[in-house]
């Protein structure tokens, strides 16, 4: 066929995805594509022009997708596949360059014309030898021998066989294949060939210089010094380095954490980047950079507006809020915060955490909570050293990561619920962070260096300070948090509790009505708690049903008012009654009050004579040993009163006697029972009932003395919710009488004696 001939016909075109054919190349390739199938099965004389996709993904490739430039092939062979499709050996030609794209379907047709120079020269024949010998001393270098057999008496089979042997990708090797002349295309083969010895030669340079700074044995120390010198040659550390050294001046270091931070840099240029020891010093030094070293908050207070944040947020409590108060107007004259440290102390469900919450909104500043409930481990506080797998700070730093300020509020709750063990003592650990002369230079065992922790406030939560180590509490500035009255309890539901519980449950905001006397009938029948947590429970439980009744009902926009007949359906059974407590007068049963960690209890003491017995005495009911030092001090102040009491004697020597305080599983103990414990044998002994609207507190001497007790606040409130009608206190409480809250005073008649005489005639009915 002549070269016109040749130009003007339309050839059959195969697309392949991958690899490029080369004249003289035999290739074998699976061919899965219908547009290929056809375009094979209908091939004059067998011949194709194979050319290369651009875009191996692309299923349907169109004019734009496909290289210009290919080679004309016969088809040798064509054998099925299991799977589907065909196996298809090429044998190049020529090359041959598209001219137009004629067809696409049902197969690609194109018309081409004879491309490229390939006749050769002396020049071609000199870079067929020089390409030879590069070869030769490539495969001597080449620690992965390539079998390769190359033919220079055929020029193109020989660039076929070098396209696969230097270079690395389709792109490439079809770069080759348009490049016209025969010399061009050994030239780059030359130059490729070049690069690929020159590599190898660096690569053994780097080796040999490796190898000759260390000894053959050490072959760890080898490889590590390897892997220094690639990365030597790159850069790598130096860009390192200097990105930590820039965050250090952002973060704005003090220079004694500048040159640890140098210190720890120039030990981990030394080892392997992923040897374990390297990731750990890499782990520090993050933390190190991570944490807010002069990074320092708006603490801007406007005291106006701090005490309406703490109004807004919660009732009463006017006394704490004013020492709040108190507490952020000398930070805005002093800018001082190494001052008192606050610990609020109350029952569960009063608000010490929410306060504290409060502080920071009123404070302006970055609010961090941190749980020391369970805490056993000093390494909690301290942290770990490096030395142990898997150290990490304490969570002192931890939170002050977190905040990403160095003058947050921090609160640290339940303070009282840390103990000791093996591990150390987490409180003693506490003692450095909690005090102003030395958290200024708080070391953690992570860090190693100091970190300044004076712009910090620190505020502790706790439900009481008797676990609490003295030295500990010697810290902080104390302010209880006492349980709520009724009324308070009523004015907490309306304004916060109903209407945070009606939103959180779906509900409009105001769509609940509960009037105040159906409240007051859910505190009073279905909650009995110092705090709040379980009022906020039984509403949200009202809530609920009101917003599944609303779903059923299609009444999502109506108000709902619930009434007191309607609250057995949505709460049931009332958990209290008033009249358990208006029981009739009875013999040997007294009325209590006692002050636990979750409020003031009133507790029964019953008193039992057994007869037949020898004066022996039993006590029940889990008391502790102080109680019961007080029964055995109350029996000895009924014998020895017994005349006045109207008791024969024989009683103490025929009748044994068993004390007992109802729900023995919870511990007990204190002398505040005393006088509760001798109107009950009085009582008993005498055969004289005692009033159930009487309730006490006091403790007893020997002599008949009665002394002051603490907790008066709560045990009142507890008398209170109780609905006792007379409260017998210590004449030494009288200072105390101030904290009760008006509405228990207005409720409870409170008698003050110095005597346990005077508390037998007001509680003994005659």
């Amino acid at each position: 066929m002549d070269e016109n001939k040749e130009q003007n016909k339309i050839f059959t075109v195969v697309a392949l995805r991958t690899n490029v054919l080369f004249p003289a190349q035999i290739l074998s390739v699976d061919i899965g594509r219908d547009k290929s199938i056809e375009a094979i099965s209908k091939a004059e004389n067998s011949q194709v022009l194979v050319v290369t996709q651009k875009n191996k993904d692309e299923t349907n490739p169109g004019e734009g997708g496909l290289y210009n430039v290919g080679t004309l092939a016969t088809v040798q062979q064509t054998v099925n596949l299991p799977t589907g499709g065909i196996k298809v050996i090429f044998q190049g030609i020529k090359r041959m360059k598209v001219t137009a794209f004629t067809a696409f379907s049902p197969y690609i047709e194109c018309e081409a014309t004879e491309y490229g120079k390939d006749e050769e020269g002396l020049d071609e024949r000199a870079l067929l030898n020089l390409i030879t010998e590069e070869m030769s001393k490539l495969a001597k270098l080449d620690t992965k021998p390539r079998d390769i057999k190359l033919d220079v008496s055929d020029s193109a089979k020989f660039v076929a066989t070098m396209a696969y042997a230097v270079y690395d990708n389709d792109l490439e090797r079809q770069r080759l294949l348009e490049l016209y002349s025969l010399n061009d295309q050994l030239t780059d083969i030359y130059s490729k060939a070049l690069v690929a010895t020159d590599l190898l030669v660096a690569e053994k340079s780097i080796a040999k210089r490796v190898r000759e700074s260390i000894e053959k044995s050490q072959k760890e120390y080898y490889l590590r010094e390897q892997i220094k010198a690639i990365h030597d040659e790159l850069g790598d550390d130096e860009d390192e380095k200097e990105g930590y050294m820039k965050t250090a001046v952002e973060k704005k270091l003090p220079q004694y954490a500048v040159d640890k931070l140098e210190k720890e840099i120039k030990r981990m240029s030394k080892m392997a980047p992923n040897s374990p020891e390297a990731g750990v010093i890499r782990t520090y030094i993050e933390w190190l950079l991570d944490m807010p070293w002069g990074t320092v908050g708006n603490d801007e207070v406007d005291i106006k507006r701090a005490r309406e944040i703490l109004d807004e947020d919660h009732y009463g409590l006017e006394e704490i809020k004013e020492r709040i108060v108190e507490y952020l107007g000398v930070h805005v004259l002093t800018k001082n915060l190494s001052g008192a440290i606050l610990c609020f102390v109350g029952p569960p469900g009063v608000g010490k955490t929410s306060i504290v919450s409060s502080i920071a909104r009123a404070a302006n500043r970055t609010f961090v909570q941190m749980s020391l409930g369970g805490v056993r481990d000093e390494a909690e506080i301290r942290g770990h050293r490096r030395t142990y797998v898997g150290a990490m700070p304490g969570r002192i730093l931890s939170g002050m990561k977190n905040a990403g300020v160095n003058n947050p509020v921090f609160l640290l709750d339940e303070i009282d619920k840390m103990s000791s063990d093996f591990r150390g003592d987490p409180a003693s650990a506490m003692l450095e962070v909690l005090d102003p002369a030395q958290n200024c230079k708080f070391i953690d065992h992570y860090l190693e260096i100091p970190y300044d922790l004076s712009q910090t406030m620190f505020v502790a939560t706790a439900n009481s300070i008797d676990n609490i180590p003295t030295p500990l509490l010697d810290r902080m500035e104390v302010i209880y948090l006492t349980g709520y009255t009724y009324k308070e309890k009523l004015e907490i539901a309306k304004r916060y509790l109903l209407p945070k519980q009606t939103e959180k449950n779906g509900l409009i905001k105001g769509q609940i009505v509960i009037p105040d006397d159906v409240m007051m009938k859910i505190i009073t029948d279905f909650t009995r708690e110092s705090g709040v947590r379980n009022l906020e429970r039984s509403i949200a439980t009202v809530a609920r049903k009101i917003a599944v009744k609303a779903v059923e009902d299609n009444e999502t926009d109506l108000e709902f008012t619930v009434e007191e007949n309607d609250l057995p359906d949505l709460l049931g059974v009332p958990k209290f009654r008033d009249s358990e407590y208006r029981k009739d007068p009875e013999v040997g049963v007294v009325t209590g009050l006692a002050w636990t960690s979750v409020g003031g209890v009133t507790l029964d003491v019953e008193t039992a004579l057994l007869a037949g017995g020898k004066g022996e005495l039993t006590l029940t009911g889990s008391m502790g040993d102080v109680m019961k030092e007080s029964a055995k001090i109350a029996l000895s102040i009924v014998r020895a009163n017994a005349g006045k009491l109207g008791i024969d004697t024989k009683k103490f020597g025929e009748y044994d006697v068993h004390i007992h305080i109802p729900e023995g599983a919870t511990p007990k103990d204190g002398p505040s029972a005393g006088v509760t414990l001798t109107t009950s044998l009085a009582s008993a002994f005498s055969g004289k009932k005692v009033r159930r609207d009487v309730a006490m507190t006091g403790e007893v001497t020997l002599t008949g003395r009665v002394l002051a007790i603490g907790g008066l606040k709560e045990k009142s409130l507890a008398a209170y919710m109780r609905q006792i009608k007379t409260l017998i206190i210590p004449q030494e409480n009288e200072k105390d009488l101030k904290d009760i809250p008006q509405e228990v005073k207005d409720n409870l008649e409170i008698i003050m004696v110095s005597r346990v005489e005077e508390v037998l005639d007001i509680a003994l009915i005659k």
